[in-house]
């Protein structure tokens, strides 16, 4: 049964290892002590495939959920940035489309109520208006086939200036103007791209539907551990209490899958970047109180 609390907090499924099954994965996630994963859809072959997974598959992963009493909160859909809406390739943005529609349909299937959309209108091609106005013309393709699915879609803050803030975010946001594409500001994103980020959690706060949680330096975007980068994760937690923001939060980690950890080491390794979190947001994250 879904426990309802404030603020309830989610590990990236990269954050544990990927020579484990989804049933060792979840239990790994349930008994580090998160609320939820977050799955990832990028752009390997092998993630793109769960696309395609077969109703069978999708309702064995729905019963390890249920037997774990954990749920998948939000899928990151970061295969786009291989096939971009913005790209001026045709069959490319065919493909974007058809990503697209599927995962809203694995979303639905699964129960998962928000797709997050790499704020990329290109990756691997230079940007310029042609690709903006792709970009926004993919976005409203994705809000009607969601919203039709009640599927909520959320725009993260990416490494990129493109949508590097949440004042970028919001123009693509308000051009859209539906209630089912909104914004998913990242901590560590949203610090390298601007000097007030406190600021820019005033300008979207009425659109925030999940916050990721990341430490990052100059630069650097990836694999930064806690408390080595330079987010003010204080700061920003001050300034969503005094904004009275109640939404979840996911931790966002990468494993080392260099190394050969146990079930046991993975589980430690997760825990202890939530309770180094906990440290910085108090008594925010009432999971990890439990444990206590």
């Amino acid at each position: 049964m879904f426990k309802l609390t404030d603020n309830p907090l989610g590990i990236y499924e990269k954050a544990i290892p990927e020579k484990f099954d989804w049933a060792t994965k979840i239990k790994i996630a349930k008994e580090a002590g998160y609320d939820f994963l977050e799955m990832s859809i990028d752009e390997s072959d092998q993630k793109l495939h769960r696309l395609d997974w077969s109703r069978e598959k999708r309702e064995y992963i729905k019963g390890l959920l249920a037997d774990q009493e954990m749920y998948i909160n939000s899928i990151c859909l970061s295969g786009h940035r291989k096939y971009p809406f913005g790209s001026r390739d045709a069959k490319t943005r065919r493909k974007a489309y058809e990503i697209m529609d599927k995962a809203i349909v694995l979303a639905k299937d699964l129960g998962v109520r928000n797709i997050q959309l790499a704020g990329y209108d290109v990756y691997y091609e230079g940007s310029d208006e042609g690709t903006k106005a792709g970009f926004l013309e993919g976005l409203r393709h994705a809000v009607k086939k969601a919203s039709s699915a009640s599927v909520m879609l959320s725009i993260e803050i990416m490494d990129t200036e493109f949508i590097g803030t949440i004042t970028r975010c919001m123009e693509y946001v308000r051009a859209v103007d539906s209630p089912w594409l909104q914004v998913y500001p990242d901590f560590g994103n949203l610090s390298q791209w601007t000097d007030e980020p406190e600021r820019e959690l005033e300008v979207g706060i009425g659109h925030i539907v999940g916050i990721h949680l990341k430490d990052t330096l100059p630069g650097k975007f990836k694999c930064v551990p806690f408390g080595e980068g330079t987010v003010d994760f204080g700061k920003l937690f001050s300034k969503l209490d005094a904004l009275e923001y109640q939404g979840p939060f996911l931790v966002e980690m990468w494993a080392d899958n260099t190394q050969d950890a146990t079930v046991e080491e993975s589980i430690d390794h997760i825990r202890s970047a939530g309770e180094w979190l906990k440290g910085k947001a108090g008594d925010r994250f009432n999971v990890f109180g439990k444990q206590a």
